[in-house]
């Protein structure tokens, strides 16, 4: 089993992977540690440093198919979504809608949505029920509820299982003081360094605090449950801000408390109501404020403990080195400069004096700096040359007049603008390139870690297919013995298939009548100890209503000794025809693992009984004398229909009778007659000598006798002796 959790390094994600975990899940978690920590994390897992808007995020579904996906990852901080909406924006809604995406297109089973009391913004009524009307006063409780109405149309269009949870203040370790429970974070900071609480209000504004592990609970319960829409999850206990000081204070010690003014906008009471949770979910919160407050002291302590010593903190460059990095290039450009000027009055007087080195200057500075420094080497180049010029005895007046000064004037910004646009230029398309390299081979990187990790399950699940005694290997060749068109065949193989797999001599399989309230069994493992019940009323059993009802696996984790431990429900064609149980299993294999495997066994069932009944309806005409009516069976039917009970009572000993009625041509009167007065386990078919004949299923020989003898006072045509029952 895999889950996704993002935000997984964060305050409440760390403790939902770590539940999950500890369930025996693969955990892969996507966090961009914007809040979050590595730290946070101490077991196997897979780990992936991308946003959750990210597009890399689809490689991450497409490699590793996730069972569930739990999306933690937020912006949490409602100050925060007052000063940037649009960051809050961008994490709580394009980053919901990016993995929504991917989960339907990827075919997750659920998906759970971190929500927020915030969406009822200030409401007075307390408890807040679930159907209180959304109000949010904040752009961080908008966004949450445009979250909610997301999952529930993904779930409406693409038919994706999703639940959110509308969160109380949560608390625990490892919370940092900003998000809706930071209060309990920032008092207890402000305690340890004995800075006194500081209180806005007169604190008797009261808060629904939810202890972390309560909410990973309740996340881990729902995520393989039938929820779905939207739920509070909260403790629905009302403490106030005094009682939480006066908590703190016995853990911590006393400590000064100062009054403020209350916050604009802050709601005085605020507490969910939880009694949905509770009762749908079968899920209570273990910890009260004061156990909750406990524990979370002593798991800090605990983790402070076993916390290496921080490392030293590098030094920060300092401004000077900045500053002189900025500057460095101006001072090498008229250090260049000087030289130039020095060597031309050097080589005034000799063979040299024509060679103009200012423009060699200008170019050099281009090609090293740029277009900056190649235009400030012009521009001290004619300040150069001008002064050269007055130097020789011309009037500053007359230059004006040059066109030969002018052109060497031009000359020089001409260079020096070609050089320095030409290396500018190139240095953009080598950061480009280098840019662009560099995402590529990040890129590269994350496909190959993809890869890489892909390559290890594929090694990991061979050698389970190898080495497992419950492979998928024997899993198939065990299940082949489904490969029937017959549905009494499929019944009685699916007995020996399920004792086979799941280790258990006590299987039972009952079909479902047309009006849903009767069973009758189908098949039964041989075991002589194993008593069980020929027919069962739905009303009298809540296991069969809630099987029926939900058509999902239903698990005895009460023990109820009424009830099997197991039971999930036979489908063909979108309705339960069957249901199959089992009543005993050694405690060690009782787990969550061999659940999955008897839904598995059982989906494999119902796959080759709706191939059977797609093949019954395609062949009616072969199949019944009345293709229309479909009542009376054709020899060839009929006959092995037959063997198929001949051959349950031998493996299993399942009773079974048939009834010669005398008839060779019954009309179609006597034969909707006899056909109304039987089960919907009886059939009615043609014997070899031509004879109408009644197979009784499941009627031991005094229910064989009881039924032709109340048919013989029924039908004047049925013969006084004509009864032949098995055993």
């Amino acid at each position: 089993m895999k889950v996704l959790v993002t935000g997984g390094y964060g305050f409440i994600g760390s403790f939902v992977a770590e539940r999950f975990y500890k369930e025996g899940y693969d955990v892969y978690i996507i966090d961009n540690l914007t809040s979050g920590n590595k730290k946070n994390i101490d077991f196997k897992h897979k780990s992936y440093l991308l946003s959750v808007e990210d597009p890399a995020c689809e490689e991450v579904f497409r490699s590793n198919r996730f069972d569930a996906v739990v999306h933690l990852a937020a912006q949490v901080n409602v100050s925060t979504s007052m000063k940037n909406p649009v960051q809050d924006a961008q994490s709580n809604v394009l980053g919901l809608t990016n993995i929504l995406t991917l989960a339907s297109r990827y075919g997750v089973r659920k998906f759970l949505f971190a929500s927020s009391a915030a969406v009822y913004g200030a409401t007075e009524e307390v408890p807040i029920p679930e159907t209180t009307p959304l109000a949010p006063i904040s752009p961080y409780g908008i966004n949450k509820m445009i979250g909610e109405t997301y999952c529930a149309k993904w779930s409406e269009m693409y038919g994706l299982n999703t639940l959110c949870f509308r969160f109380s203040n949560v608390y625990g370790p490892r919370q940092g003081s900003s998000g809706e429970g930071g209060v309990i974070s920032i008092f207890i900071n402000q305690m340890k360094k004995n800075q006194g609480i500081t209180v806005n209000g007169d604190g008797g504004q009261t808060r629904d605090f939810i202890y972390v592990e309560d909410v990973a609970d309740a996340i881990y319960r729902a995520s393989y449950s039938s929820l779905t829409g939207v739920y509070n999850l909260s403790t629905a206990a009302e403490a106030s801000v005094n009682d939480l000081i006066q908590e703190l204070q016995q853990l911590y010690g006393e400590t000064a408390v100062t009054y403020g003014p209350p916050r604009e906008g802050d709601i005085y009471r605020s507490t969910l109501n939880n009694r949905r949770i509770m009762k749908d979910l079968d899920w209570a919160p273990k910890y009260n404020l004061k156990t909750g407050l406990q524990r979370m002291y002593e798991r800090t302590v605990k983790e402070m403990a076993g916390s290496p010593s921080p490392k030293p903190v590098k030094d920060k460059p300092s401004p000077f080195r900045s500053r002189f990095k900025t500057l460095l290039p101006y001072a090498e450009n008229l250090a260049a400069f000087a030289a130039v000027y020095a060597l031309s009055e050097l080589l005034e007087r000799t063979a040299y004096a024509g060679i103009d080195f200012k423009l060699v200057y200008i170019i050099f500075m281009g090609l090293f700096y740029g277009s900056r420094q190649s235009m400030l080497a012009a521009l001290l180049s004619i300040a150069f040359f001008v002064q050269e010029q007055t130097e020789s005895g011309r009037d500053a007046v007359s230059l004006l007049y040059d066109s030969t000064l002018f052109f060497q004037l031009a000359l020089y910004l001409l260079v020096g603008l070609i050089v320095g646009y030409s290396v500018e230029r190139r240095i953009t398309r080598l950061g480009q390139a280098e840019a662009e390299l560099k995402q590529s081979e990040e890129k590269y990187a994350f496909l190959y870690e993809v890869y890489e990790e892909t390559r290890s399950v594929k090694d990991e699940l061979q050698q389970q297919i190898l080495n497992t005694e419950d492979s998928f290997g024997k899993m198939h060749a065990v299940t082949r013995e489904l490969d029937s068109l017959e549905p009494e065949r499929i019944f009685l193989a699916a007995i020996g298939v399920l004792e086979n797999i799941m280790k258990t001599h006590e299987v039972t399989i009952y079909t479902v009548n047309k009006n849903r309230n009767y069973l009758r069994l189908a098949g039964r493992s041989s075991n002589e100890l194993f008593v069980v019940p020929r027919s069962l009323k739905v009303d009298d059993y809540e296991y069969l209503i809630q099987v029926l009802q939900d058509q999902q696996v239903y698990v005895n984790k009460q023990l109820n000794p009424e009830a099997p431990l197991l039971s999930a429900p036979v489908v063909s064609r979108g309705e339960v025809v069957a249901v199959v149980s089992l009543h005993s299993v050694e405690f060690r294999r009782f787990t969550l693992y061999y659940q999955n495997l008897f839904k598995t066994a059982v989906e494999l069932i119902s796959s080759s009984l709706s191939r059977a009944h797609a093949y019954i309806d395609a062949s009616a005409a072969q199949r019944y004398v009345d293709a229309d009516e479909r009542r009376v069976l054709r020899t060839e039917a009929f006959m092995e229909i037959l063997a198929s009970k001949q051959a349950a009572s031998e493996q299993i000993g399942t009773d079974f009778a048939v009834l010669h009625t005398g008839l060779r041509n019954a009309s179609g009167d006597e034969i909707e007659r006899i056909h109304t007065s039987l089960r919907e386990t009886d059939y009615l078919g043609m014997g070899t000598d031509g004879e109408l004949l009644i197979l009784l299923s499941n009627s031991s020989q005094a229910d064989a006798e009881r039924i032709s003898r109340r048919l013989r006072e029924q039908f004047a045509f049925m013969p006084p002796e004509g009864t032949e029952h098995y055993a």
